[in-house]
């Protein structure tokens, strides 16, 4: 059944069928290598396109995205990097810097016009840094299913030095970066052992 609202045609949530949900989460992976296939810009402008559209705190969408592709940009982010985390960034397709906008707030007008939002902000630096690193972060995560979603591979890690990322890439602005991914098609054979999870009764309670 379809429904419509706001001009937008709503479709009835149902249940995915057991091989999304395999491709989203159970089999797939955190990868280290890839394939020499390149991956297209469109696929990258969609995997936003559809990550724009999770929920935020008052809709602030702080999440800002740089891809890191060319030798050149590659070059600029390699001093970064931990040595664990050079290489296979460096033979990665794309890298993602993701960041957060500590002027979401300016946005809110636009983004949340129901009420007077920005005025929640005005001087407050620490619900600032709180809600722009808690809402890109959930971003980031949307934006993870995304890609793999759109059948590509992602390798989000936090070993890199913020503050020379930070520097280099978003140099007079109040953007701060979060974490990288690497995207790409993943190299199965450069895979890890899959670590155990926790069972339901370890993470959650039903009361």
């Amino acid at each position: 059944m379809r429904l419509q609202k706001e001009g937008f045609a709503m479709i009835e949530a149902k249940q995915l069928p057991p091989d999304a949900m395999a491709q989203l989460f159970t089999a797939a992976r955190t990868h280290n290598g890839w394939i020499e296939k390149p991956v297209p810009d469109s696929l990258l402008e969609q995997a936003v396109d559809y990550a724009k559209w999770g929920p935020t705190s008052a809709n602030c969408s702080p999440m800002r995205v740089v891809f890191v592709r060319s030798p050149e940009a590659k070059a600029r982010l390699a001093p970064a990097m931990s040595p664990g985390n050079l290489d296979k960034t460096m033979a990665a397709p794309a890298t993602a810097i993701v960041a957060y906008d500590l002027d979401f707030a300016e946005h809110l007008p636009f983004l949340y016009p129901a009420t007077d939002a920005r005025s929640w902000f005005a001087g407050n630096d620490a619900l600032i840094e709180e809600t722009a690193f808690r809402n890109g972060s959930l971003q980031g995560g949307y934006f993870i299913l995304a890609l793999r979603a759109l059948g590509l591979d992602a390798g989000p890690m936090s070993g890199f030095d913020r503050t020379k990322v930070n520097a280099e890439f978003f140099a007079g602005t109040k953007i701060k970066s979060n974490f990288l991914i690497n995207i790409g098609y993943g190299d199965p054979t450069k895979l890890y052992p899959r670590g155990p999870r926790f069972a339901f009764e370890d993470i959650a309670s039903i009361i």
